[in-house]
């Protein structure tokens, strides 16, 4: 009864491995049989490879980490280029959360109000990405301003070590922006993809893809509104194919400069399919600068 039970159990476990294997290469197939639903072509700055070390040694995949951003509505927030952690821009207001699925009906004129407000759970939305579009050119206008503001200040004040480090990182952080930090933002989020499509239909700068938006609140001095925060999307990282990693591997634990004197040393075509899930189709080396 032991060993039929043992080997019921083996085959249960078998079973259950293949039909995973099986479902997951139904999923890509569907992903991909048909058109993608958008493909863009995207440099390092977006899609980095993983820092070196011991676990990517261990590691035989290769996969990328897409770099995405949101332009908080805070304009002294700077997130070094390349959030992940998400934030709370200016359009995901109440109205807008309200379209997304969260109660708002209670307002924020009380304390009591947002609690039940920021108490709801995240929801998984559909999120849009824009590649170097008006959103990044606000975020580098921004950096040109806080740095020449930074740069009078250091003026007004020669003798001024303090200003003298403020406006030397003002420069560096437009070095950033304008050479190195991800130029892709997140600018919309809805429920339906075709809606979403219609609103940004370039296929090659507007990506849609699956994330996740939790309630919160901003305001200060007592002026308190209803605000949402896109915390994640849902495939942060992207499998390079392994007849395309000998172009990155090289790269992978070759020595970087510091970022705001790093130029993208590689571009990657990248294929959003029907399920919006991404794949990588070609990997290109760019000349060094």
């Amino acid at each position: 009864m032991k060993a039929w039970t043992r080997a019921r159990t083996l085959a249960a476990g078998a079973t259950l491995i293949v039909l995973t294997n099986a479902a997951a290469l139904a999923g890509a197939f569907l992903n991909r049989n048909a058109e993608a639903e958008s493909r863009t072509t995207l440099s390092e700055r977006e899609l980095a490879l993983p820092y070196g070390g011991y676990r990517q040694a261990e590691n035989s995949g290769l996969a990328l980490q897409l770099n995405w951003r949101v332009l908080d509505e805070n304009p002294d927030h700077w997130d070094h280029g390349y959030a992940r952690h998400g934030g709370q821009p200016a359009w995901l207001d109440a109205a807008h959360l309200a379209t997304l699925g969260f109660d708002t009906t209670a307002g924020a004129a009380t304390s009591e109000a947002r609690q039940r407000f920021t108490r709801q759970l995240p929801r998984q939305v559909l999120l849009l990405l824009e590649l170097e579009g008006p959103t990044w050119q606000q975020a580098v206008s921004r950096a040109r301003e806080n740095a020449a503001r930074q740069t009078a200040a250091a003026a007004a004040n020669p003798d001024s070590e303090q200003f003298a480090k403020q406006a030397e990182a003002g420069r560096a952080r437009v070095a950033i922006e304008e050479t190195h930090a991800s130029r892709l933002f997140v600018i919309d989020a809805g429920l339906d993809a075709d809606a979403l499509r219609r609103r940004y239909p370039d296929r090659s700068r507007h990506l849609i893809v699956r994330g996740s938006v939790r309630p919160a609140e901003r305001g200060q001095d007592g002026d308190h509104h209803l605000a949402g925060h896109i915390s994640q999307i849902a495939i942060a990282q992207v499998n390079v194919p392994f007849a395309l990693r000998p172009v990155l591997e090289p790269l992978r634990n070759a020595p970087r400069p510091v970022p705001d004197q790093q130029a993208p040393r590689y571009e990657v075509q990248l294929a959003i399919g029907q399920r919006l899930e991404p794949w990588i189709e070609r990997v290109t080396t760019l000349p060094a600068h």
